[in-house]
């Protein structure tokens, strides 16, 4: 990791992000940063609790200026999205995340940075550690498994916080206001196809489409960017089934992000009834149908995914002396579905101008020799809409007999016409910057809508610093904008 990142402004925050973003914490496996969280509370002689749904709160009282002033939440959550660039191997449950600067922005090697929502975690632990920041009691509502589901928030125990104002510090654009965002569920699909077994020495191809930008699946998936399962899917249909038999494909990399890649392996067929097997031909066939399909897609998404890259490879012939494939009626079935399903925005906001309102993302699939898996994530601000989307979604594959199922879902959070937060952080903004700020709702999915399950009544605000491509490897972080964000913040807390 470079020094460099340490010795940017503001020190403290860029300080506790370097310190937090060396300990490894991927969703589902936060043990090694909640016992750093746990140690840094114990250095800094702060009250640290663990409720029930393993999630860590700190207190720290009010500096002497804010005594008798009334608790503030601030909220952040712990976990972030692990995903390298392709042909880069990372250990995400065992290593720290390099970063560099480039310009003004804060990035990393080859794998996300975790500035979603590690900035905002950095923001808490710097007030926290601090001795001279001016804030009323702090009640730091640390959360796990944000990105894979928000279980910690749908587990959040009661009666553990009594502020009344929640400051979540995990949104994207130094000059907006969150004060809504989209509820979310997750359809998860399996199958179990029937196979036929072709023998070697049966030509057997590597299908890869890879170099795609990705993305967070909720703030880019009104940008048009590709999904490399979709168009997976699309070049085997135009291989058809009397070309290729599909053996092995496997895309996406987190239920939340649009996938950057996908390959999967296939056996070609013989053209003709006439052959008993494969020939050169036959494989000559199939790299021009490639080609020339690749030739179309890359044209149709050359302003959006210029690196985009589709190949084929010969592979050996299979070790066990025979290739297990789909047969032609479950891959024709398989493919159409794929081809069929919602991926993409629902439907637009007829509320809220420019806001996506219901969303669909083909995330993750893993075909194996006879079970199929995959899944997909569907947003909604609305929640009926989010029903019908998720239906939308799961239709075409209860068509071919695959077994559906949800999980529970998480609500949205609904714009309050009335908040006091609001209110006075827009005066702080304008004071600050010249300038109003702007207010609006996401479609990304944040823990506010959840945790007014478990404390009602809250006034809660979004805010945080610029970062883009979330979810991707080509995550950064703005360094002047993480000024601005810092002085927002601690200027926000001495006024509360």
């Amino acid at each position: 990791m470079s020094d460099a990142i340490r010795s940017l402004e503001p020190r403290a925050l860029w300080n506790c992000f370097a310190d937090l973003n060396a300990v490894p914490r991927p969703s589902k496996k936060e043990a090694k940063v909640k016992a750093f969280v746990r140690a840094f509370a114990d250095k800094h002689a702060l009250e640290c609790l663990e409720d029930s749904g393993g999630n860590l709160i700190v207190k720290k009282p009010a500096t002497a200026d804010r005594a008798g002033h009334a608790p503030v939440i601030l909220q952040a959550h712990l976990d972030m999205v692990h995903k390298a660039a392709d042909g880069v191997s990372f250990d995400f449950e065992n290593q720290g995340i390099d970063m560099w600067i480039d310009g003004d922005w804060v990035r990393a090697r080859s794998t996300t940075l975790g500035a979603d929502n590690g900035l905002g975690a950095a923001a808490i632990l710097a007030v926290l550690a601090s001795k001279d920041l001016s804030h009323p009691p702090i009640e730091a509502l640390l959360t796990i498994d944000e990105e894979q589901g928000m279980s910690g928030a749908r587990m959040l125990q009661g009666g553990l916080l009594s502020g009344k104002t929640m400051l979540n510090l995990d949104s994207e654009e130094d000059d907006e206001f969150t004060i809504g965002c989209a509820g979310g569920i997750d359809t998860l699909v399996s199958w179990q196809h029937y196979t036929h077994s072709l023998h070697a020495p049966e030509p057997r191809y590597e299908i890869r489409i890879e170099g795609l930008r990705g993305g967070h699946s909720g703030l880019q998936i009104h940008e048009g960017r590709a999904n490399a399962i979709k168009l997976m899917a699309r070049l085997l249909d135009t291989c058809g089934t009397e070309m290729v038999a599909l053996s092995e494909m496997k895309g996406g990399s987190a239920r939340n992000a649009i996938p950057a890649r996908c390959t999967a392996v296939v056996v070609v067929q013989a053209g003709s009834w006439e052959k008993e097997k494969a020939d050169a031909e036959d494989e000559a066939a199939f790299e021009k149908r490639i080609a020339d399909e690749a030739a179309d897609i890359l044209a149709e998404f050359r302003r959006i995914e210029p690196d985009m890259r589709i190949t084929t490879q010969k592979l050996p012939p299979s070790p066990h002396g025979f290739t297990p494939t789909m047969t032609d009626e479950n891959q024709r079935a398989f493919v159409s579905a794929l081809r069929a399903v919602v991926n993409g925005v629902y439907r637009m906001s007829p509320e809220i101008t420019g806001l996506v309102e219901a969303s669909s993302n083909l995330s993750l699939i893993d075909v194996a020799e006879d079970c199929a898996e995959w899944s997909g994530l569907q947003r909604s601000s609305v929640e009926s809409s989010k029903r019908d989307v998720a239906a939308a979604f799961a239709a075409p594959f209860r068509l071919i007999g695959a077994e559906v199922r949800n999980d529970d879902g998480y609500p949205g959070w609904s714009p309050s016409a009335s908040s006091a937060i609001l209110d006075q952080m827009k005066g702080i903004y304008r004071e600050l910057f010249g300038h109003d700020v702007g207010v609006s709702a996401c479609h990304a999915g944040l823990e506010c809508g959840v945790i007014a399950q478990t404390y009602p009544g809250l006034d809660m605000i979004s805010f945080g610093p610029d970062i883009e491509e979330a979810h991707s490897e080509n995550e950064r972080a703005s360094i002047s904008s993480a000024q601005k964000f810092w002085k927002l913040l601690t200027t926000t807390l001495a006024r509360l």
